[in-house]
């Protein structure tokens, strides 16, 4: 949840986002199985609010204003505030900037493309007198920790070849995480009918850290349905997704990237976090917590395989650069949300203004059309009154025509 205000300079929309945050993890993705244990961190954003909305204005607050928005629209949200932030959003659509937003659950991608999008890919966009034709996205449960449980799954289920390698009953080998992690699995955790009978309550990982075998385990994750593909590109699944166009922005789950990195480097960096000995991982690298530090391998292969592997990014191109925050504004899609709604908002009201001046039976038509007349009339006076009069005659002696001047009376 955010605070903000909009005003306009130099007769542009401009928003003022103060000091004033607060988000609560884990999102609501995580209550999926226990809806009721999601009022409690919705409560504490409805408490959070109540602290910076004036009391007098709480019940103004309309039902319409909470809904649930899909994935595309929040691609879009992104795709805005991404815009706004880097100052081109009113500008050429050519020139803005696409967004890949890897979140925990999902995955959304949106840019600006010339290509023809499929209607159910495809959004509008319209901010001062410039329109948007974007294609929004959101790859449900290929989210970074979506993803990561479902290639656990996968090992722990067998149905993934090498990354499923079995040393013994119910101990498989783990190639997305560093060599001498392990951890138990409880089967309960994963989804309904993942696992064979003899493995059901618990396994063991057996953690072998290697980046190729985890990014091609990846890899399989992001192309699962691709087979069933009915569009001419699906570069994720069976999804439609454009050749990518321009620059692009990644945020979200990319926090360990430096900005300006470049895949390549990702890559190197990946091979150190999946090859070495998780003991000396700790000890190089002591600042983080375990818990991010265990996932850094998996993370790096990921993020290269959707990158590269899927959207067909360069491993060094630098179109691409990793944030999620553009000066002091957070990269964050409901930021985007709010310039979008109230862009509309303030389109509505100007709109609502010309209805009124306009409607059959208002007087300020009538008052209007007859000041304009008078204006009119009075200009042609004074324009006649202005003009020179001329008189012409033709001089017989010389054979031409002479204009002269006559004095108004």
């Amino acid at each position: 949840m955010y605070w903000g205000t909009e005003l306009k300079v130099e007769g542009k929309l401009c928003f003022d986002f103060e000091e004033g945050a607060m988000k609560v993890n884990p999102g609501l993705s995580a209550y999926a199985g226990d809806p009721e244990g999601a009022g409690g961190s919705v409560e504490e954003l409805v408490e959070f609010g109540k602290g910076r909305v004036p009391r007098e204005l709480w019940g103004e607050t309309e039902d319409s204003w909470a809904s649930v928005i899909t994935g595309s629209d929040e691609g879009l949200y992104a795709w805005v505030i991404a815009n706004y932030a880097l100052g081109t959003l009113g500008g050429d659509p050519l020139e803005t900037t696409g967004i890949i937003e890897l979140g925990g659950a999902s995955a959304q991608v949106a840019f600006v493309s010339t290509e023809p999008v499929p209607p159910e890919f495809s959004r509008t966009v319209e901010f001062g007198n410039i329109t948007y034709n974007i294609y929004s996205h959101s790859f449900l449960n290929l989210g970074q920790n979506a993803a990561f449980e479902a290639l656990r799954e996968s090992v722990v289920s067998g149905n993934h070849h090498p990354a499923a390698e079995s040393l013994g009953k119910g101990i498989f080998v783990d190639p997305c995480t560093p060599k001498g992690y392990s951890r138990v699995v409880e089967s309960l955790k994963l989804s309904p009918g993942s696992l064979t009978e003899k493995n059901r309550f618990v396994s063991t990982l057996h953690s072998r850290g290697n980046f190729s075998e985890c990014r091609s385990a990846a890899l399989t994750l992001l192309q699962k349905g691709k087979e069933i593909c009915s569009y001419q590109h699906c570069q994720i699944g069976s999804v439609f997704v454009p050749k990518l166009q321009g620059k692009f922005l990644a945020t979200e789950k990319f926090l360990f990237i430096h900005q300006r990195a470049f895949l390549s480097n990702l890559m190197i960096a990946g091979e150190h976090l999946c090859g070495e000995d998780w003991s000396t991982l700790k000890k190089k690298h002591h600042s983080f917590k375990d818990e991010d530090l265990v996932h850094y391998c998996f993370s790096s292969a990921y993020i290269v395989a959707l990158l590269h592997d899927s959207l067909g990014i360069g491993v060094d191109d630098p179109r691409i650069e990793f944030a999620n925050q553009v000066g002091n504004i957070p990269l964050d899609w409901a930021l985007g949300a709010f310039i979008l709604h109230t862009n509309v908002a303030l389109d509505m009201e100007h709109s609502d203004w010309i209805a009124t001046i306009i409607s059959d039976d208002s007087p300020t038509l009538l008052s209007l059309i007859g000041f304009a007349i008078l204006i009119m009339f009075i200009a042609w006076s004074i324009s006649k009154w202005r003009k020179p009069q001329l008189k012409t005659v033709y001089d017989l002696e010389k054979g031409r025509y002479i204009v002269t001047r006559v004095g108004k009376s």
